[in-house]
């Protein structure tokens, strides 16, 4: 992996070269943002000051030019397209253009350049997710080889790739860096604190099911709290309370709801991060030391289609039909996350921590998740994990969205737009966009001095990031081909099973079936011309599943798929995290 760490003096140095050439101007704005925006941050202000020198050095070139950018709706990127495009102007001379749309149509665009070979964007901020089409059909720049390259002259020294905390999952099968992450936030485990702390609660839970009441472990307890919350408690301060939340619109966000680790949540999947080897959470098998997927169906000695993937779903559709407030079947991803807001919901086994930003919100803005002076009400923590999990599997999912550059881009404009990719991920400006999104990304941001002063008001968030636990979420990872052919497979075979079309096994021997037919294709195009570099799917022969079922394939049909319920006090959670 690249490294741009230098001496403090050599890169003193270095910077202090920059002076000549640049504007005055350019300078002064750089100290108003300095000076008014970018605090907090990592660097002193005098190190600030000389990396915004570099930058303005480094884009001299490329004054006056306008570049298109593109990335999903959150947070994070509004404040990049926002504040940061004006300031990176200011100081460069740059204009961006930083779209925002949402998750589904970014990868559209992205699979529309990548077919057309037309450059619609200069660069794009996309899943880490699509780390195995990017290192495999070589339309994206291998960033390694462009730092160390044509575009040495454009990269900041100051960069330092080892401080992002997700370079591990832009990285491709070649051990090259195809992406550069610029925001990060896991999927976990939500629930109402103050709910579960009541003493007539924790009493009543106890009572009826013999464990206490707290941080579910697995989803035998997640259930029962479930249950508990909807049946059994129904009203806690005069509101109807529910005990799960989710969403099963029949929508392209459907299908991130369940290729974002839910099956290995559940223990489908193979032992090893940050993917699963030889069976990654999607079921598509790749053996270890291979970059060639053989296969998704457990004919094939896949588990798209095993018993823990089947059980996954099952209990996603029957959770939702019986603990979610009414309505949620027809939620999308956009509307059910916030909806925690209202506080009638007691906990959420799949809640992304880019939500974090809303759910600490004043109770003025309509926020009933935290009290009167700002404290948050819930809490995160682990996600619990399914009977089919394994110790040394992961356990989430990391959405890590990344810079990525196309070589249908004229490099002129690739340069402006790789300035820009760095300006928003740089140290001077991390700690305070990370404030305002929190979405962590640099290692140094998440030991900052301030986070420690506001992580009593972010649930866990911090905890979590700074815990060794981090490791076991992560995005997918390089057994996936080609995303965007495969990833619009799953919201229409798991909206058939919310619709009550098909069974959960119909649903997913479907889904298993259509993803090897279209890897079989993927076969056929890398074999006559190499389209995926030779790293495109080799699919096992098929055989009968019992040849494969638990034996080096997906694993066998448990006896008992609801072992007793295991939960932790949260404290004592945190306790673990900070050992």
């Amino acid at each position: 992996m690249l490294s741009f760490r230098k001496p403090a003096t050599v890169l003193a140095l270095a910077l202090s070269t920059a002076l000549a050439g640049v504007a005055h101007a350019d300078m002064a704005a750089a100290k108003k943002w300095v000076d008014d925006e970018f605090q907090p941050s990592a660097l002193s202000k005098e190190a600030q000051m000389q990396e915004m020198e570099w930058f303005a050095k480094a884009a001299a070139p490329f004054k006056g030019m306008e570049i298109n950018v593109l990335s999903e709706t959150i947070p994070t990127h509004e404040y990049e397209s926002k504040t940061l495009t004006k300031a990176f102007e200011e100081i460069t001379g740059i204009k961006v253009n930083h779209q925002l749309l949402g998750e589904g149509e970014v990868v559209q665009a992205v699979q529309t350049q990548m077919q057309t070979k037309r450059n619609l964007y200069d660069a794009y901020i996309n899943d880490s997710d699509l780390i195995g089409t990017h290192s495999r059909l070589q339309l994206a720049v291998n960033l390694s080889d462009w730092m160390a390259g044509d575009g040495k002259d454009v990269t900041n020294p100051n960069l330092d790739v080892d401080d992002f905390i997700g370079k591990s999952f832009t990285t491709g099968p070649d051990g090259k860096l195809y992406q550069l992450p610029d925001q990060q936030f896991a999927n976990l485990y939500w629930f109402r604190k103050d709910w579960f702390d009541r003493p007539d609660l924790q009493k009543r839970f106890k009572e009826k099911y013999g464990y206490d009441l707290g941080v579910p472990v697995n989803w035998s307890a997640y259930e029962d709290i479930a249950q508990f919350f909807s049946e059994d408690v129904k009203e806690v301060d005069g509101v109807r309370v529910y005990g799960h939340m989710d969403y099963g619109k029949r929508a392209p966000d459907l299908g991130w709801r369940m290729t974002d680790a839910w099956l290995s949540m559940a223990g489908a999947g193979s032992k090893g991060l940050p993917n699963g080897i030889p069976i990654d959470e999607w079921g598509i098998r790749m053996e270890e030391g291979s970059c060639n997927p053989a296969g998704a169906s457990v004919t094939r000695g896949g588990g798209t289609n095993g018993p823990a993937a089947v059980y996954a779903i099952r209990k996603w559709d029957e959770w939702l039909r019986k603990y979610a407030p009414p309505g949620a079947a027809d939620y999308d991803f956009y509307q059910s996350l916030p909806a925690l807001s209202q506080g009638n919901v007691a906990q959420q086994i799949f809640w992304y921590t880019a939500f974090t930003a809303s759910m600490v919100a004043p109770k003025s803005d309509g926020n009933n998740t935290v009290d009167d002076t700002g404290q948050p009400l819930w809490r995160m923590a682990p996600s619990p994990h399914g009977p089919y999990w394994e110790k040394g599997q992961k356990l989430g999912y990391q959405d890590a969205g990344s810079w990525t550059l196309f070589k249908s881009t004229p490099v002129d404009r690739r340069k402006a737009a790789w300035l820009y990719a760095q300006f928003v991920t740089s140290k001077t400006v991390d700690v305070k966009k990370s404030h305002v999104g929190l979405t962590f990304i640099r290692d140094s941001t998440i030991n900052h001095e301030s986070f420690t002063d506001r992580a009593s008001k972010l649930g866990g968030l911090v905890e979590f990031y700074r815990s060794p636990d981090r490791v076991l979420w992560s995005p997918t990872g390089v057994n996936v081909p080609d995303y965007p052919k495969l990833a619009q497979l799953w919201w229409q075979n798991i909206g058939d099973v919310n619709s009550g079309a098909f069974t959960p096994q119909q649903a997913m021997d479907r889904l298993a079936n259509e993803m090897d037919q279209v890897m079989s294709r993927m076969q056929k195009a890398d074999e006559k011309a190499k389209v995926y570099g030779g790293c495109g799917p080799r699919l096992n022969d098929e055989k009968p599943a019992s040849e494969w079922l638990g034996k080096g394939g997906a694993k066998a049909k448990l006896a008992n798929e609801k072992p007793k319920g295991e939960t932790i006090a949260y404290d004592e959670l945190v306790k673990r995290w900070s050992n």
